[in-house]
């Protein structure tokens, strides 16, 4: 393991729809995904896509280049981690959220139109640093400060 293999939960974010999404203490995550949290668009959700995952260092370098975005839940993600190499992940990997919860990569998020709200230079801006959506392998329960984990997945 790498010490991009690791990091921490920053932030677990809900909301009904859209972006922003909310700063919450703590959720419960099932199969379906967080409890709590909406899609404003059918294909947002589902199995496949149960939780978005974003990172603190991409956010640091879109806010470096003038988007207003600081806080966690901004660009729509349900889990802002920080310390995990985000380039290195792979559809088909793994992330582990504390000692329970098991997420699989399922993609690459693809930036929506949504996010023009943001910025004009949305979806563009995000191209390559949008973050993941994820299957769960395994639910329970997820807060700020667990750590995360990430396991490249064993097949080619």
């Amino acid at each position: 393991m790498t010490d991009s293999s690791r990091g921490v939960l920053l932030a677990v974010c809900l909301g009904p729809g859209g972006i922003p999404k909310t700063v919450v203490a703590e959720a419960e995550l099932t199969l379906d995904g967080l409890v709590g949290d909406g899609h404003a668009f059918s294909r947002h959700g589902g199995h496949d896509r149960a939780v978005c995952l974003f990172s603190a260092e991409d956010q640091a370098v879109l806010v470096g280049e003038g988007v207003p975005c600081t806080q966690p839940g901004s660009f729509g993600e349900n889990v802002l981690t920080e310390g995990i190499d985000f380039g290195l992940i792979r559809p088909g990997d793994h992330l582990t959220l504390g000692d329970e919860v098991r997420l699989e990569v399922h993609d690459v998020r693809a930036p929506c139109a949504t996010l023009k709200s943001l910025d004009a230079r949305f979806p563009d801006l995000l191209q390559g640093r949008s973050g993941f959506v994820c299957r769960v392998i395994s639910g329970g329960r997820i807060a700020a400060g667990m750590a995360v984990r990430w396991i490249e997945s064993p097949c080619p």
